[in-house]
């Protein structure tokens, strides 16, 4: 310790408190409690360090000095990856205000948590440069699949045609939400440079007008960054939705977005906003689509409206009309516990 010195930054104790505590214990200066250490061993001055660091560049610098522990390059992971995690969001999830799965379905006395998914849509929309989106539903599978199955419900159609570079468990994901309701699927196969094939996706959209969407995967599953725009272009030839999707949310803010690129639904997985990988799960997926669909849209909304008593701004949850505890096996998915907490 340094002599002298009375300085408690992250200790919340007042001078007042101090004095008490002093008194109590019958010494007058907090040195005192070190008597038992030799003076010659006291720090009389500050000591010279640098800087303070930020919690990343702390973590940075560490993983610095230990760089010369040799590791292996790992091609693990398949969309699941380790990210920093502020030491603050542990923290905030475990307050009981946020400490649940389920949104409220008494809006009324729930408005924080309700603004908190409110915010949480707006950004994902902002993201993703779509007009609206949902509350979460469980995780990137989960959205791709509830997509294509929007898209049946927009178009009236069958046919499911999947790129190859979409991540395969999420291609069994949609094949097992799809295989008792009579849909088609069919796969895209890829370049040599590992992009979709536009020309086989052509020839499977054909004439016949019975593609319901296509789903691409950008970057794709063996980190290719895909061309969206043509992709998108070819389906709404074909009178088909454009739904893309992703397992690397962060590559939302340096590509350009799936809204502007023309796709009509995006899905995909938000494990890399603070979400630990947690050997698989729980995870985040993240669903957007365009305001004219949002009826047809799954999961949980939160909207905006005044309350025309004090006309302030509250929060409610809109739309529940399209939801399985008011329209059982009419509604537009079956999900009712969603990833609230992890959004």
């Amino acid at each position: 310790m340094r002599e002298g010195s009375r300085s408690m930054r992250y200790i919340p104790h007042t001078a007042h408190d101090i004095e008490a505590m002093l008194e109590a214990i019958g010494i007058e200066r907090i040195e005192d409690l070190f008597d038992q250490i030799p003076r010659q061993l006291l720090e009389r001055e500050p000591l010279d360090l640098p800087p303070a660091m930020s919690e990343p560049e702390l973590l940075r610098h560490l993983r610095t000095l230990a760089a010369g522990i040799e590791e292996g390059v790992a091609f693990l992971g398949a969309g699941a990856y380790p990210h920093h995690i502020p030491s603050a969001i542990p923290s905030l999830v475990g307050r009981s205000e946020f400490y649940t799965a389920y949104t409220p379905y008494q809006p009324e006395i729930s408005q924080g948590t309700l603004q908190a998914m409110f915010e949480f849509q707006t950004m994902i929309c902002q993201l993703t440069g779509m007009e609206v989106a949902n509350a979460s539903l469980y995780d990137g599978a989960s959205s791709v699949a509830e997509g294509c199955l929007m898209a049946q419900r927009v178009t009236r159609r069958k046919r499911i045609l999947l790129s190859e570079g979409l991540h395969p468990e999420y291609r069994q994901v949609v094949r097992t939400y799809t295989g008792r309701s009579g849909m088609t699927i069919e796969e895209i196969p890829l370049t040599p440079e590992g992009r979709t094939d536009h020309d086989a996706l052509a020839a499977a959209l054909g004439s016949s007008g019975d593609v319901a969407c296509v789903v691409v995967q950008n970057p794709n599953f063996f980190g290719i960054v895909e061309a969206i725009e043509p992709v998108a272009q070819r389906a709404h030839e074909a009178g088909a939705l454009m739904i893309a999707t992703f397992t690397e949310a962060l590559s939302l803010a340096l590509l350009e977005t799936p809204g502007k690129a023309g796709a009509d639904i995006v899905a995909g997985e938000g494990q890399s906003f603070g979400i630990p990988l947690s050997f698989g799960g729980p995870y985040l997926g993240l669903f957007a689509t365009r305001q004219a669909f949002v009826r047809k849209m799954p999961g949980r909304i939160v909207g905006q409206t005044v309350d025309h008593a004090n006309q302030r701004r509250g929060f409610v949850l809109t739309l529940a009309t399209r939801e399985q505890h008011i329209r059982r096996e009419r509604a537009t998915s079956n999900i009712c516990t969603n990833q609230g907490l992890c959004a």
